[in-house]
């Protein structure tokens, strides 16, 4: 019985692996680790240094003491340094996310949509046929004698 339900289990988890989805999360993971380092860099370089001409260079050493001691690692220290670097760097992330990949995106994606749409909209062929193009003329020649018998 084990025998049969391995093929099947195989079989399963090889089409979960070629759903597309579990590529793109992939590469997604892969390239938002290397997206990381440039936000990272971007915080140490750029960031911390603005900041620095407050005080220190480093947003990590910014932190309050709770207690009446803190020497060294001694009392309760809250390290919002630290707390405002990573905010920083999500909002920088989010920022160059936002404005670099999914608003231009966006705008491709709403750019072909309408491109489709007019070549669906250039495509449509009204058939007329005959006998609407007759009863057009008619009603014309018609309109055209009603308005000659009125003017005499």
């Amino acid at each position: 019985m084990s025998e049969k339900k391995e093929p099947n289990i195989l079989q399963g988890f090889k089409a979960f692996l070629m759903r597309g989805n579990v590529v793109d999360l992939a590469v997604a993971v892969v390239i938002g680790a290397a997206f990381t380092n440039i936000v990272s860099s971007v915080v140490k370089g750029i960031i911390n240094p603005l900041v620095g001409a407050i005080g220190t260079t480093n947003l990590d050493n910014y932190k309050s003491c709770l207690s009446e001691s803190c020497q060294g690692n001694q009392g309760i220290q809250l390290l919002w340094g630290s707390v405002l670097g990573a905010t920083l760097t999500f909002v920088i992330t989010a920022a160059v996310v936002y404005f670099l990949m999914v608003l231009p995106m966006s705008k491709y994606l709403a750019r072909q949509e309408a491109r489709k749409k007019a070549r669906e909209g250039a495509h449509e062929v009204i058939e007329v046929t005959e006998l609407e193009v007759l009863k057009e003329i008619r009603d014309a020649l018609v309109a055209q004698r009603g308005n000659g018998h009125n003017e005499h």
